[in-house]
């Protein structure tokens, strides 16, 4: 056997040799891959924490749109651990704020979000009233949602730290609760 058959067989059979050819096409594509899905992951867990929130601020405001929370004297701390129990699942409630407040009208209602200089929650404002009857009350829930992805979470932080904050809110008339 001549040492150019030789070399000219295994060229051969080198060019029809493709069983690495997946792993290394695999290789090129893991990374975006996994990226892309850990991302869909991250804005579905995101969407479904404030799908939670969004149901826990309609079915906890109906204690005080009804008068139960002024009758029993509901707390803060009372309010949070009922919201708690209905986001649980996905949150921490302590990266959970609460704010309710009484409002004269419809007309003046301050809802936009509260934000420091530096890109931060301002709770200074903050409180817990509940009202009486026929009182507009908002009730907000904010929540600070820490990123995992680096890269990705540069576009959809909106606080620093790369945080995310979501929010849940509703405005309702006090029924007459009095009478």
């Amino acid at each position: 056997m001549s040492w150019t058959g030789f070399l000219k067989r295994k060229a051969r059979n080198w060019r029809k040799d493709e069983s690495g050819a997946t792993a290394v096409e695999f290789a090129m594509i893991a990374v975006p891959f996994f990226y892309l899905v850990f991302s869909i992951i991250e804005v579905g867990s995101v969407l479904f924490t404030n799908t939670l929130m969004e149901n826990a601020v309609l079915e906890n405001s109906r204690q005080i749109r009804t008068g139960a929370a002024q009758e029993s004297g509901l707390t803060l701390e009372q309010f949070r651990a009922a919201v708690c129990d209905d986001i649980n699942l996905m949150a921490d409630c302590d990266r959970l704020e609460i704010d309710v407040q009484v409002f004269d009208g419809f007309i003046g209602l301050d809802y936009s979000t509260p934000l420091t200089d530096d890109n931060d929650l301002d709770t200074s404002g903050f409180g817990f009233d509940a009202g009486d009857a026929g009182d507009i009350v908002l009730v907000r829930l904010f929540y600070k949602w820490p990123l995992i992805l680096p890269t990705f979470s540069s576009g959809f932080a909106n606080l620093k730290d790369n945080q995310r904050l979501l929010t849940a809110a509703t405005v309702f008339r006090n029924e007459p609760f009095d009478d």
